[in-house]
């Protein structure tokens, strides 16, 4: 008997450190995956920019970061730059036009201390996410849209362009000759930039600023300029952006959805994909097709620990730190 007791004694310690290694091993790994970083450490300056004009506008937020600046300000002047981008089909100056052949932009922005402010639907000027910015520092409301945004930008001293460049008003009217709209997923007729930081303060902003769906209706909202779906920060805890088709990010709360799984506990990269899973079940609830649409987040915690997850593959996201500035091809969405 005892030595029956003593061969399961020995067995019991040496299966627990079995255990105990496996378990050891599983989380390095986790953590390598999800760029945790260990306990008691933190990542700052560090931003975060979505798809792969987010490298050149996590260039211009760096300079500020690197500085010791305000994350509200970096996020600012990254997202500006695809905003001045002729070239960039699916924001600001160069942006696609609805279907009636007008080129409406949508941008929002949060700081730190949950000050936020938003434009919709703004047409003329090259770069919402400023609007954005001064109707948050400047008015006693948090959303101007329409005809009210863009007086409010001309009063603020605002320039009026059209904004409306040769290659998306070619692509327009040949759109016009079948008028079909399909949106289809990872093509640049729907992107965002979502941009979200943490600066060497260890404070938390974010600014997400797009052109919407290429040929939508005219009036027609995203989630990008809607606080707590496109974006969300809480600098007690984390910040979110979102890209994609903005209806299904609108209908789970998005960007305030993972940050609250942050919260609870969850890494940024099982925050997103908690949201992406929502997503889908109500996509499925719905009999919709997953192939049709696209969805992505991507989020950043205090200690500068970050994810990401998608409904597709073909999701990139830019990091830029003190180790440099990257893209990211995440092997993290639905399959």
């Amino acid at each position: 008997m005892t030595n029956r007791r003593n061969f399961l004694k020995t067995t019991a310690i040496a299966s627990a450190a079995v255990v105990l290694n496996s378990f050891t091993g599983n989380a390095e790994e986790i953590r390598e995956e999800q760029n945790e970083l260990p306990e008691g450490k933190v990542r700052k300056p560090i931003v975060l920019s979505t798809w792969r004009f987010g490298l050149q506008a996590n260039e211009a937020a760096w300079e500020v970061l690197k500085n010791g600046g305000r994350a509200l300000d970096a996020v600012e002047a990254g997202v500006k730059v695809p905003e001045a981008d002729p070239k960039e089909r699916s924001v600001g100056y160069g942006g696609r036009p609805d279907r009636d052949g007008r080129v409406t932009l949508d941008a929002c922005i949060m700081d730190e201390m949950s000050n936020i402010g938003s434009v919709g639907c703004l047409e003329h000027i090259k770069h919402p996410i400023s609007v954005a910015r001064a109707v948050m520092e400047k008015t006693p409301h948090v959303m101007l849209v329409g005809d009210g945004a863009l007086q409010f930008a001309l009063s603020q001293g605002f320039q009026k362009e059209n904004l409306l460049v040769p290659d998306s008003e070619r692509e327009w009217k040949e759109w016009l000759k079948t008028s079909e709209y399909k949106p289809i997923a990872n093509i640049e007729n729907h992107d965002t930039i979502g941009m979200i930081a943490l600066d060497a303060a260890g404070n938390l902003s974010g600014a997400c600023t797009t052109s919407g769906m290429a040929f939508k209706m005219h009036g027609r909202l995203g989630d990008s300029p809607i606080i707590g779906a496109g974006l969300y920060v809480d600098n007690e805890i984390g910040a979110a952006t979102a890209t994609g088709h903005g209806e299904e990010v609108i209908r789970i709360a998005g960007c305030h959805l993972v940050v609250e799984l942050m919260r609870q506990g969850r890494s940024p990269q099982k925050a997103c994909e908690e949201a992406v899973q929502r997503v889908v079940k109500l996509m499925k609830n719905r009999n919709k097709n997953l192939k049709d649409i696209q969805v992505g987040f991507i989020a950043l915690n205090k200690k500068g620990d970050y994810g990401s997850y998608c409904v597709q593959s073909g999701f990139n996201y830019a990091v830029y730190d003190e180790t440099g500035n990257r893209l990211i091809d995440p092997d993290f969405y639905i399959k």
